[in-house]
């Protein structure tokens, strides 16, 4: 029998373009922190691929699809557009070319090589971008550059608090804002050139000492909460609160409130309670400053700033809090706090805050005097509630009794909100704790 040629079967891989997902309305861009799955590696459903950083929170990208992963079309650091493809995986294994059995080859003579569909979006893909010997700049940073006529020189001159000293959204917009008041630093060898923004002194590192890099989002917290000491003169006003009935309430309740509504109340929903009540009676204090022209926001939402196991600090925001009652805010503080410590929360779910409140009590702090989470204009900072005399007015005369105080404390931006404002709005927060119904139900 004469040879035979043997046309070998091709087997094409099924690939899957894994793309940069979208990390909610206001995110245009990511950058990749780290890969945690090399070219080669297997990847299981649902397996997390790398891990992603925004503007606003560090997050784990996971595969819909087993495989094994075939190609990073980005290096970390890198930033990508949402809808990016950034890796290629093989869903059907590796490559193949094997010889045809005879009575196979008659089958081949008639039919085309097996294929399997290629799984893709056409997506295009838009990563950050340089200038020959300089830094990168995101598309969104160039985009808002070239809005605001921003040259090149000058760009290059703006601080950035992202990785590597990368310019981010936030960093843009503090320095327009700082612009606009005819402050911003000018590139070298532009006329007419304003203040410079002071440095910090220098410091000695003796041998015994540690240093300790900041982590990405210490980098971020600290340039934001210069920012606001820079943008907003700061004052702050201080009330005692008598919580004897919210403390007594709870206490009563709590049991029972876990058993029928599987959550655990703690005081945060009633005093964000508190706080949404008194906004819709002060709604100036529910404002942003753009410029000259004050922003008053329609919806009420209260973020509550959670402290991380790193120490770190995030605020997840509950939005249209004065819409919800005492059981929702319950659910949804639990839940934005559980998810906060294990950095689950998305994006979205830290934007659009109206108004802030920082519970400082719960490290035994009596009071403190917190910073403005900018854009807003106000917030609050709650101490730690203990037990102290007080004098009670009663209808047979003054009385000396043992009851639950509180200090709370606002920070407000004195451009827009002044001490009638201020000292009112705390005012009526307290009123509404002290008025609290120890007979409410649940």
């Amino acid at each position: 029998m004469p040879a035979q040629n043997i046309t070998p079967i091709q087997i094409i891989m099924a690939k899957f373009e894994l793309i940069m997902p979208k990390m909610g309305e206001s995110v245009a861009e990511a950058t990749i922190i780290k890969w945690l799955k090399n070219p080669g590696d297997t990847i299981e459903l649902d397996e997390a691929v790398l891990e992603i950083a925004t503007d606003k929170v560090d997050s784990e990208i996971p595969s819909p699809v087993a495989g094994i992963l075939e190609k990073h079309l980005f290096n970390e650091g890198d930033t990508i557009q949402v809808n990016g493809v950034i890796a290629i995986i093989n869903t059907s294994g590796e490559a193949a070319t094997t010889p045809a059995a005879p009575a196979q080859q008659a089958i081949q003579a008639k039919e085309t090589p097996l294929e399997v569909p290629f799984v893709s979006q056409t997506l295009e893909v838009s990563a950050i971008k340089s200038v020959p010997g300089g830094r990168f700049y995101s598309p969104l940073v160039r985009s808002m550059a070239k809005l605001e006529q921003i040259s090149q020189a000058e760009l290059d001159a703006i601080a950035g608090s992202g990785k590597d000293g990368r310019l981010t959204k936030d960093d843009m917009l503090a320095y327009l804002e700082t612009r606009k008041s005819g402050k911003a630093v000018k590139p070298a060898g532009a006329t007419n050139t304003t203040p410079v923004k002071p440095q910090a002194p220098a410091v000695s590192v003796s041998g015994g000492d540690e240093i300790i890099e900041m982590d990405r989002m210490r980098k971020l917290i600290a340039d934001h909460m210069v920012m606001s000491k820079s943008v907003s003169p700061h004052v702050t006003s201080f009330i005692e609160a008598d919580v004897t009935n919210m403390v007594l309430w709870r206490e009563k309740v709590k049991k029972e409130f876990e058993k029928k509504e599987g959550e655990k109340i703690t005081f945060t929903p009633i005093i964000i309670e508190a706080v949404a009540r008194a906004i819709r009676d002060f709604p100036m204090i529910n404002i942003s400053v753009d410029g000259t022209k004050i922003i008053k926001k329609k919806n009420i939402n209260v973020g509550m700033a959670t402290a991380l196991p790193s120490g770190n600090l995030i605020v997840p925001v509950i939005k249209n809090a004065d819409t919800m009652n005492l059981v929702g805010l319950s659910k949804a503080v639990n839940d934005l706090a559980n998810r906060a410590r294990n950095n689950k929360l998305s994006p979205d779910e830290i934007a659009g805050g109206t108004f802030t409140i920082t519970n400082v009590g719960s490290f035994g702090n009596v009071m403190g005097t917190p910073i403005i989470n900018q854009p807003q204009v106000a917030i609050m900072a709650i101490g730690v509630i203990k037990k102290k005399p007080a004098v009670l007015e009663t209808p047979q005369g003054d009385v000396i009794a043992i009851r639950h105080m509180m200090f709370c404390s606002l920070s407000y931006d004195h451009r827009v909100v002044d001490g009638s404002l201020g000292g009112s709005f705390l005012r009526r927060v307290a009123d509404y704790l002290e008025a609290f119904d120890i007979n409410r139900p649940i």
